[in-house]
């Protein structure tokens, strides 16, 4: 098998929790370098890569809720709590002689750029990773459907999900020891299964733009530049498969 990239401009959607390695809260230098690392490794590739990181390790908006505050409070402050994460990694990144921009959908031009597609995807063409944050920009919307829209706009290939596990389960495997593993599935099959990948939203988007999505461990070293070369563990979910 070739270890040429399969893809030329990917997104990577990673969740707060990624960045605090064995801790309960915040960032941990170390899970965070590692990330940058994986990155890195698939930048040399020559891959284009851009990223939308979560804010569960900062805070979470559903659960703001549940203490009292107002729903569209709740999500800005989770979007908030997404450009902090974006700062931090570009930082780790930059440490690895990565040229990154983080681009903000709710504009603090103080701290980083304002969300301009075009001047994205220049950044991008440039050979400069580029970190989406504050979501969409809108209450109501996570960042799961921000990735799927972000990766529309920018064109890209295929939409990675690193998350905790090496692929898409029939249930927690954490939890089930006998989930069911899946290799391949369509985009139908993972809205009527109900499977925990994204949400609705962000499924539906990949696939009226026949964006594959892509779900590997991001705690596996190695794993990001497996997948752009069609190796490694990950399950895929396109059209047609399943």
């Amino acid at each position: 098998m070739s270890d040429a990239p399969k893809y030329k401009r990917v997104l990577l959607k990673l969740s707060g929790e990624g960045l605090m390695g064995g801790q309960e809260f915040g960032f941990e230098p170390e899970a965070m370098e590692r990330i940058a690392k994986e990155v890195k490794a698939v930048c040399d590739m020559g891959v284009e890569v851009c990223l939308v990181i979560g804010a569960g390790n900062i805070f979470r908006g559903l659960k703001g809720v549940a203490a009292g505050l107002e729903r569209s409070s709740a999500d800005y402050m989770g979007m908030l709590a997404t450009v902090m994460n974006a700062i931090g990694v570009q930082s780790v990144l930059e440490k690895l002689d990565v040229t990154t921009r983080v681009l903000s959908a709710i504009p603090m031009t103080t701290v980083c750029e304002p969300y301009i597609r075009r001047r994205a995807e220049r950044h991008m063409e440039k050979g400069r990773v580029v970190i989406f944050a504050a979501g969409t920009g809108n209450p109501y919307f996570t960042t799961d459907t921000a990735a799927a829209l972000r990766a529309a706009e920018m064109n890209c290939d295929a939409l990675l999900k690193g998350t905790q596990v090496d692929g898409v389960y029939s249930a927690d495997p954490k939890e089930v020891a006998d989930a069911e593993r899946y290799d391949t599935l369509s985009y139908k099959d993972v809205l009527t299964r109900d499977l925990k990948v994204m949400d609705a939203s962000a499924i539906s988007l990949c696939r009226e733009n026949s964006i594959p999505i892509i779900v590997f461990s991001i705690h596996s070293t190695g794993a990001f530049a497996d997948v752009m070369t069609g190796k490694g563990k990950s399950t895929i979910i396109r059209e047609g498969d399943g």
